[in-house]
């Protein structure tokens, strides 16, 4: 679109961590939407570096290759596409939330004739703390506000998340501190890959202690103007698991070795500034995660149908064991005529076997090697 540009803002971080109510103070910006918790953008880049490989595996003789279309310039066109389309829809978008919010029984033609235009937008959606490489493919020009918020506060508000919508985040404590030590190393890697003009760490007590100083210096990081209705999400707990202050998380739940490494994670990031430059290494370190998740579910399929074989072949043998079990066991002398009838008796039969002779011989050969 002519009036909007292609540099998208993604709030990242563990859940609960404050993602929703940084987005919903971003998306209060004239020039900013917020949208909905999108979940599919990360999933569809890796899918686009699959359909890539497809499309160049035969050299010369395949579509990409026969046209000299670079991956980089691949994946920014579905970038741009998506860019496009939200901001084609971007009224519709806030159409339909004057909707819900006003009810069924206010007239359509009453909601949004007519608003400031938005050209950016931001995704607040925390599982993206798993694909800023593949977003960045996307939108090379996306820019990335990492959140952080203290292990405690995020696993006390996780075990409590359910009082808020009736749905579980996680399954038990230790899970809790297993997504939170990933979503925090893998967005400190990516501040190490990125550099400071990409990502931005954004600490969740500066927002409560400190917000209008804490969103200035934001606004500066994404090139925007400061503006003060930005803090008016602020002034009410927004999606907040409201965990009382007597909570206190059960060690005797967790691993206590994971409880130290999820310690020893967060005093770090703490108490170590971010990196002031991008690491080469930590930028290969990045794309490698990035190609190996592409490789799993590019052979998941294969590697399933793989699997269902061996379960069918090791399910039919089962079969004939218990068929073979239960015709024995039926058998009134034993098992006597079974026995006659299989295929290690007939050979003996016919002399072309003989387990005792082959005993000898081994024992023979064996005595002889040791002797």
């Amino acid at each position: 679109m002519e009036d909007g540009i292609n540099k998208p803002i993604f709030v990242v971080g563990s859940p609960r961590s404050g993602t929703s109510i940084l987005t919903w103070c971003l998306g209060q910006h004239p020039n900013i939407i917020p949208l909905e918790e999108s979940g599919w953008m990360g999933d569809l880049a890796i899918d686009l570096a699959i359909y890539y490989q497809i499309g160049t595996a035969r050299g010369e003789y395949s579509l990409l290759s026969s046209m000299n279309v670079e991956k980089a310039e691949f994946f920014a066109a579905f970038g741009k596409s998506i860019n496009d389309l939200i901001l084609r829809h971007r009224l519709d978008l806030e159409r339909n939330r004057w909707r819900r919010a006003a009810g069924p029984s206010i007239p359509s033609h009453c909601f949004v004739p007519q608003y400031d235009v938005k050209t950016r937008w931001v995704d607040g959606t925390p599982e993206y703390s798993f694909h800023i490489c593949g977003l960045r493919k996307l939108f090379p020009n996306a820019l990335f506000v990492r959140v952080f918020r203290d292990v405690t506060s995020v696993v006390r508000s996780m075990l409590l998340f359910p009082r808020v919508s009736g749905q579980s985040l996680v399954a038990n404590q230790e899970e809790a501190y297993r997504y939170w030590v990933r979503t925090v190393s893998n967005c400190l890697l990516a501040e190490r890959a990125c550099g400071p003009r990409i990502v931005f760490r954004l600490r969740h007590s500066d927002l409560v202690d400190t917000p209008e100083a804490t969103l200035r210096s934001l606004f500066n990081f994404l090139g925007e103007p400061y503006a003060p209705e930005c803090l008016e999400p602020l002034v009410q707990r927004i999606n907040s698991s409201n965990v009382p202050a007597d909570f206190k998380i059960d060690e005797r739940q967790t691993n206590r070795r994971l409880e130290d490494q999820a310690a020893e994670l967060c005093q770090q990031v703490e108490e170590t500034p971010q990196p002031l430059d991008a690491s080469a290494e930590a930028v290969e370190e990045i794309e490698a995660a990035f190609d190996e998740r592409v490789h799993f579910f590019a052979t998941l399929a294969s590697n399933y149908s793989k699997a269902r074989q061996k379960i069918a072949a090791l399910e039919d043998k089962s079969a004939n064991i218990t068929a073979w079990a239960e015709r024995l066991a039926k058998e009134p002398k034993g098992g006597k005529s079974i026995i006659e009838h299989s295929p290690a008796r007939r050979q003996r039969s016919k002399g072309t076997y003989s387990p005792l002779k082959a005993l000898h011989k081994y024992f023979g050969r064996s005595g002889n090697r040791t002797s």
